[in-house]
């Protein structure tokens, strides 16, 4: 399995992720979700995720 964070300043868009896509047909699973970059950066570095999603224009620290 995939490990995927969702990282969106938006909860409808991060729900329309999470909830639209079949994950474990993709062989992935949902290991954190965070809504801005800096509560993002802090997932990605401890559960180490194989796939970021993530939004580019966010307050902090931006997507990219």
């Amino acid at each position: 399995m995939f490990g995927v964070v969702i990282i969106d300043d938006e909860y409808v868009i991060r729900e329309g992720i999470r909830k639209t896509i079949d994950w474990d047909t993709l062989g992935c699973e949902i290991i954190g979700e965070a809504e801005d970059g800096e509560e993002g950066l802090e997932i990605i570095r401890h559960k180490k995720p194989d796939i970021i999603i993530t939004d580019i224009r966010m307050p902090g620290i931006d997507g990219l």
